[in-house]
């Protein structure tokens, strides 16, 4: 992202002046460098009264747990415990629940339209939520860590009780919020999102330790050299294609009515609607996944702890890379495409802005004519995007079960940095277009002085 950012600086700088001109955005990209820096330093920062050895022995038995995914997210700080194991986990998930409340709660969707006064309190909504969440989590973190029987290594807690709990949830929900205002100050004081940052930030950092082992294993004879370079080139086309399709859009033309103006002339203009083919993001491979993880963690525990032989059968059946967990996967994936779809875009609603702004769908009456036609689009682009997310998120868990592969590119983390890494470039290139359109102003106004 840096090479990628550079190289833009760098043709910005040639078409609108020398880049030490640009401060604000060199201030900017510090502020950023910074900010992720000192996170990293907090993924470290442990959580008191635990045995990091037990812990270790303990995420080691239970790989391919929902545990994995919560790792991947905080950037390995579960496996150390640290004060961000949480990550900004409970913040999403608050701003999820706030966004689909929003969009049924009558109060909630009035505070969408009262435009950044509204947006303000839906805000501290969602932080309030957010603190709720945290609390319940690191609660449950502590007792769960309490829970695990000592292995070879020792107890995973060293002194349970009261205290390591009260410790414990004190610790991980600073943490959280910590997080929560790095990311809003990123997103105020740097470039691109700061939730999105930091997600972006924990998906990388293990990347260097997954390619180290990777040639390891290629190095040891386990991996063949070929094999190797077929990974490698197809993780290249696969991400190639995923930024074409995200940068992919359906455009709806829309005109509007013409107007009269001053001096007797009247106005029209066409313009268009811009529709994504993944309307839903990343969210739903997200929560199919954390769903179908969550019961196989909780039934392979009760199996190992003397349970029915039952609980070990569909646990190990609902593991990644098993043919029952990919069925599941891909009906979770097409089930919340549809679902969050239907959330964050209403046709009806849409339709009635067109209505009252005077524009109009080419063919169709305003109103409910157009809303009918933006469903069906919708449901085709839907239907297009769980394909294709589906397709993305499967490809790895195909490559597990057929080929046996130990490190393969999650389809998930590949759509979050790639995601991340366009709306990064996007407001990085806005920032240099805006400079050079300060700079063309300062000479117009120059020469318009001059002429006077």
């Amino acid at each position: 992202m840096a090479a990628a950012a550079a190289s833009v600086v760098t043709r910005g700088a040639r078409s609108g002046g020398a880049f030490g001109q640009l401060t604000e955005l060199k201030q900017r990209l510090l502020f950023l460098l910074l900010a992720l820096f000192v996170y990293r330093v907090f993924t470290h920062v442990p959580v008191p009264g635990i045995n990091p050895l037990a812990l270790g022995d303990f995420l080691q038995q239970n790989q391919g747990t929902i545990l994995d995914v919560f790792n991947l997210f905080s950037g390995g700080a579960l496996e150390r415990f640290s004060v961000c194991t949480l990550s900004v986990v409970p913040y999403i998930t608050a701003s999820i629940v706030v966004q689909m409340f929003s969009a049924v709660e009558p109060r909630l969707k009035q505070l969408r339209k009262e435009g950044e006064s509204g947006r303000r309190k839906l805000t501290s909504y969602t932080r309030y939520l957010t603190v709720l969440l945290a609390v319940m989590q690191s609660m449950a973190v502590a007792y769960g860590f309490e829970s695990i029987q000592p292995t070879a290594s020792g107890p995973v807690v060293l002194e349970p009780g009261p205290g390591f709990r009260i410790t414990a949830s004190i610790s991980l929900v600073t943490g959280t919020m910590f997080l929560v205002w790095l990311g809003e100050q990123i997103t105020e004081r740097g470039v691109g999102n700061g939730i999105s940052m930091i997600i972006f930030a924990s998906i990388v950092a293990g990347l260097p330790a997954a390619i180290g082992g990777t040639a390891e294993l290629a190095r040891t004879g386990e991996l063949g050299i070929p094999l190797l370079f077929g990974l490698g080139l197809l993780a290249v086309a696969v991400t190639a294609l995923v930024a074409f399709i995200e940068m992919g859009q359906r455009r709806i033309p829309v005109n509007y009515a013409k107007r009269q103006m001053p001096g007797g002339a009247y106005s029209g203009r066409a313009n268009h609607m811009p529709l994504k083919l993944n309307m839903a993001g990343v969210i739903p491979p997200i929560f199919a996944s954390s769903l179908i993880l969550f019961p196989s963690t909780v039934a392979r525990w009760f199996g190992e702890g003397g349970g029915p032989g039952l609980l070990q059968d569909v646990a190990t059946m609902l593991q990644p890379g098993n043919p029952l967990y990919m069925g599941l996967f891909a009906l979770g994936i097409s089930f919340f495409c549809f679902f969050y779809t239907a959330l964050v875009f209403d046709s009806n609603e849409i339709a009635d802005n067109l209505k009252r702004s005077g524009a109009f769908v080419a063919g169709l009456r305003p109103g409910n004519q157009t809303a009918q036609y933006l469903d069906k689009v919708l449901l085709r682009l839907t239907t297009a995007g769980a394909v294709y997310i589906t397709t993305i998120c499967l490809m790895p868990e195909l490559l597990l079960y057929k080929l046996s592969v130990p490190f393969y590119f999650g389809g998930t983390s590949l759509l979050i940095i790639v995601v991340v890494v366009m709306d990064f470039m996007a407001q990085v290139q806005a920032h240099l277009m805006s400079h050079q359109y300060d700079s063309l102003l300062k000479k117009a106004n120059l020469k318009g002085g001059r002429r006077r």
